[in-house]
């Protein structure tokens, strides 16, 4: 199976603990969006990035120094958001990053999609982000179905642990044949099963924790994930979505 899930905006340079494998597959393209990047003005990028003026002025001396081929930090440990956390790629054992790199996938409005250990440098640019290159309108029209041609396989099925903004740079593309199953954290809230994004940023990096160290590979395994917050659904679940309740509900 092939687990997809969101970058993070915190970012960290990190070349000590493991070495960067491989260049990501899209860098010729990432190379086109840093050149229209590196056009806009400052207050352009500041309400690109809807940032404060600290922040901006933060990553708009980082967007200057990037250099997409040296220091590079593996994107599992780049990444330091809430789902990386809990994800722990730092205390895996050899076998699940293993796992990871063959399996997982983190998506990039950036970078377009990455494996674990592809090496990359902090930068900050959401899936959702109006920025107009090579003539499309926005980073969705600009990737395309790249990113979905890069996943797809008619023998493996993707487990959707993104959050809808990068998500959907796969789903809009999907086939009849395609097995996409979508997992949902969810709480009982005025009588309906609702998400709590932090908790549920928590919950899929444990579960990422979980596919990896058990090494899973069928998706009737994912109901037994062992979380102390939340507990599978059947009742709420179908063949195309797997739903964990609150424990606690």
């Amino acid at each position: 199976m092939k687990l997809i899930i969101s970058p993070a905006k915190k970012m960290i340079v990190n070349t000590d603990d493991f070495e960067a494998t491989e260049l990501p597959q899209y860098l010729e393209k990432t190379r086109h969006i840093l050149l229209a990047m590196r056009q806009l003005s400052y207050s352009e990028l500041q309400t690109l990035w809807h940032t404060s003026d600290n922040l901006t002025q933060v990553n708009y001396d980082q967007l200057q120094k990037i250099n997409l081929t040296k220091q590079l930090t593996p994107a599992v440990l780049s990444f330091t958001g809430i789902q990386y956390q809990y994800m722990t790629p730092d205390l895996l054992t050899a076998p699940a990053l293993d796992y990871l790199q063959n399996n997982l996938r983190i998506l990039s409005g950036f970078y377009g999609i990455l494996k674990p250990f592809d090496g990359i440098s902090p930068y900050r640019l959401e899936m959702q982000a109006k920025l107009a290159i090579d003539g499309k309108k926005n980073l969705y029209s600009f990737w395309g179905d790249q990113l979905y041609q890069a996943i797809s396989s008619k023998h493996e099925p993707i487990v959707n642990l993104a959050s809808k903004e990068y998500s959907k740079t796969i789903s809009s593309f999907l086939q009849p044949q395609d097995q996409f199953i979508n997992i949902v954290f969810g709480h009982f809230i005025d009588g309906k099963v609702k998400t709590r994004a932090t908790l549920a940023k928590m919950a899929r990096g444990e579960m990422v924790r979980f596919i990896a160290e058990n090494q899973l590979q069928k998706i009737d395994d994912l109901k037994f994930f062992d979380s102390s917050h939340y507990e599978f659904s059947q009742r709420h679940s179908t063949n195309t979505q797997l739903v964990f309740i609150d424990r606690y509900k």
